[in-house]
């Protein structure tokens, strides 16, 4: 049973503090949580690093903003938030159909 991939455009807000790590590294890392739900990343846009409007944590005031597009199945949204759950460079994900 073969099934259907649908087109899902993601923001991720990236947290590097404290990490050796590039901005770019943390990319692929994202990357491979994608594809470890059986998605294909067919886009990256870096949006750069961003001040928040609301900060929840005076010591982060703000992050590096990511825009992904990938086609994936229907349940991998939620696969993709629960492994970035334990994930600790993603802040923050937002998933939405595309």
């Amino acid at each position: 049973m073969t099934q259907t991939k649908r087109n899902y455009k993601a923001t991720f807000i990236l947290d590097n503090r404290g990490k050796e790590d590039s901005v770019d590294q943390l990319i692929e890392g994202v990357k491979k949580e994608i594809s470890a739900v059986q998605g294909e990343v067919t886009a990256v846009e870096n949006l750069g690093r961003r001040e928040f409007a609301r900060k929840t944590d005076d010591k982060f005031p703000g992050g590096v903003y990511v825009q992904m597009n990938f086609s994936a199945p229907g349940a991998a949204p939620a696969q993709l938030h629960e492994r970035l759950r334990l994930n600790d460079s993603v802040y923050r994900a937002l998933v939405e159909n595309a």
